[in-house]
């Protein structure tokens, strides 16, 4: 949950709701500064818009025009949540109005949809332009923790957002309209499964920690 890479401008996961989003401000805020031309994205989900940080952070980037995108994975539950419960407006997207920024809505399960508003949305804030609010409609497949027994939703409404799998649709899309044979897809699943498998094996095959470890990587004086 918690990697990052500074070296790749991966800022690395924070664990509270909706804290991600004014630190993102403050990464676009840096490089409007610096004028290094890069761009800030922000992703979280339906739940985090409900948070003070979340308008906070909305709000400063909108008021000094920064160059960030902010992405809502909307899934339609915050945890076991529905969001028709916690919410009386139809779509995140029409709360960026009240900032005075442009609100997105997009198919979030179409690829090639989402690629498309993403990179209006990064031209627009890296010309200077300011944020945009991105909604991207999608679906939590799995439940929000391996412990959960998504008791609140049924089995069909599952069964039918699995139709609309992005991934399958879109490897799909892949074999029909570009030069590329289903055994090249097949190949590439064997390679993404044998690349997990060497990770499992040596995660499995390293030692347990020593409390020495404790303070690896720990700033120390």
């Amino acid at each position: 949950m918690h990697v990052g890479d500074f070296r790749t401008g991966m800022f690395p996961a924070i664990a509270i709701v909706g804290a991600n989003v004014p630190i993102a401000a403050g990464a676009a805020l840096a490089a409007k500064m610096l004028k290094n031309g890069r761009v800030s994205v922000s992703f979280f989900g339906d739940g985090a818009t409900n948070e003070g940080a979340w308008h906070e952070g909305l709000n400063a980037a909108a008021i000094w025009d920064l160059p960030v995108v902010f992405v809502c994975e909307n899934n339609l539950y915050g945890a076991s949540t529905p969001f028709k419960t916690v919410f009386k407006i139809d779509h995140i997207a029409q709360r960026a109005s009240a900032y005075g920024i442009p609100g997105v809505i997009v198919d979030g399960n179409d690829v090639l949809a989402v690629f498309q508003a993403a990179g209006e949305a990064v031209e627009r804030a890296r010309s200077g332009n300011g944020p945009t609010l991105l909604e991207c409609l999608t679906y939590r497949q799995c439940g929000h923790s391996r412990s959960d027994p998504r008791t609140y939703r049924s089995r069909e409404e599952e069964e039918e957002w699995r139709k609309k799998d992005p991934i399958q649709n879109f490897r799909e899309w892949i074999v029909e309209n570009r030069p590329v044979e289903a055994g090249q897809v097949q190949r590439i699943d064997a390679e993404v499964e044998e690349t997990l498998k060497e990770a499992i094996d040596y995660a499995e095959a390293s030692p347990y920690p020593v409390p020495a470890d404790i303070f690896t990587d720990v700033y120390q004086e």
